[in-house]
């Protein structure tokens, strides 16, 4: 794929094809020409989520200047999480683990260097959760927006809490702040990201503009305020990131003053950022009632004479000018996540379900030859 491809009915079909006007269930997806080399210079993939149509993408490319855009099914998926081999993923019901089964020089369908497979899900039910982190502890810990708290996961019941701010007085599944951020610093969290500081049900909806702050966990400081509906805090390059999203901003702040700088503007709402190689990765998404109605956003784009996006830009730090852009037009609307898969070329997921997920075993080689004697003991 070139510059256009369109997904109907999920299955994508060849670019250049006579479909005429798009169906109610396809998405058209173009891209900037030059994307496929930019994935092939920086040696990654990507991976974004779309709650609103309940789909993983695995963005990749063949080596022969085309783009390999593979999907599956995962309803509301949300926050996404890459670390080695693994990619976690917030759904509606579930978090779950998919694992690569693909050596270094192993191959799926001749062209995927990556296949991620379903090996783990916790069950929470409708926690509303945003967005993930995995600790370097091997803890995993998302954001329960319904309960306005960090959680990690349970055996026994839906979630443990870790932290709540300080000005929510009590777990209740109210979305009292609308909390849903989360950023890691030396491999603990961090910050978070909250749209307004109140303590009563869905009371966030009444300061989506100037109401959102960022947070330091450890103290309950407010690290910087002002913002409109902020999401995905991130440390990089020794600043705090994180989308404006009612505004439009990538913003940069000095965690240290609070002091705040709009770096780009990009034409949606801002959910899910990534960070590769001097570049920020972000995801835009149209108004979910047709218009940014009340949000600053909307007289931004009108005043630069443009239009609502839905889709990912690549956005060169150095510069804040968007270099490289998907764009979806059809039935995917919003977006939520991206991560940056590096040295992945071209990833594909295991469906969820039947004969090819059957099919796909694979064994770990044992802590010592089965031909010893005894029993080997349990390793932690």
């Amino acid at each position: 794929m070139n510059q256009s491809e369109t997904i109907a009915d999920g299955l994508p079909q060849a670019a250049g094809s006579e479909t005429g006007a798009l169906a109610p269930d396809a998405t058209q997806i173009s891209c900037s020409r030059t994307f496929a080399n930019w994935l092939v210079q920086h040696r990654a993939s990507l991976a974004f989520s779309s709650y609103q149509s309940g789909q993983l993408f695995l963005i990749g490319q063949f080596g022969d200047g085309n783009l390999s855009f593979h999907q599956r099914d995962f309803t509301r998926a949300m926050g996404l999480w890459s670390r080695g081999g693994d990619l976690f993923l917030a759904s509606l019901l579930q978090i779950w683990r998919l694992s690569n089964m693909l050596g270094p020089n192993e191959r799926a369908n001749t062209h995927f260097d990556r296949l991620y497979v379903p090996r783990a899900a916790f069950v929470t039910g409708d926690l509303d959760a945003h967005e993930l982190a995995v600790e370097a502890s091997g803890r995993l810990v998302f954001v329960n927006t319904k309960y306005s708290c960090l959680a990690t996961l349970s055996h026994a019941a839906s979630f443990k809490p870790l932290w709540r701010p300080k000005f929510v007085s009590r777990l209740a599944a109210e979305d009292r702040c609308h909390l849903n951020g989360v950023c890691l610093e030396d491999g603990r969290v961090r910050y978070v990201t909250a749209v307004a500081r109140t303590d009563v049900v869905d009371g966030w909806r009444e300061h989506r503009v100037g109401g959102g702050v960022v947070i330091r966990v450890d103290d309950d400081a407010v690290v910087a305020d002002g913002l409109s509906m902020p999401h995905s805090p991130r440390l990089h390059d020794g600043f705090l990131w994180v989308l404006d999203s009612a505004r439009g901003y990538l913003v940069r702040i000095d965690p240290a003053t609070g002091a705040k700088e709009d770096v780009a503007f990009c034409p949606g709402f801002l959910r899910g950022l990534a960070f590769h190689d001097g570049h920020a990765i972000v995801t835009l998404s149209l108004p979910r009632d047709l218009s940014f109605s009340g949000l600053p956003i909307e007289a931004e784009i009108a005043r630069r004479g443009g239009a609502p996006w839905c889709g990912v830009q690549i956005i060169r730090l150095a510069t804040g000018d968007v270099v490289e852009w998907i764009r979806l037009d059809g039935a995917v609307r919003e977006l939520f996540d991206v991560v940056v898969l590096p040295g992945a070329a071209c990833p594909m997921a295991a469906p969820m379900t039947g004969p090819e997920l059957s099919g796909l075993l694979s064994v770990e080689a044992p802590d010592r030859p089965l031909d010893a004697p005894g029993y080997p003991a349990a390793t932690a």
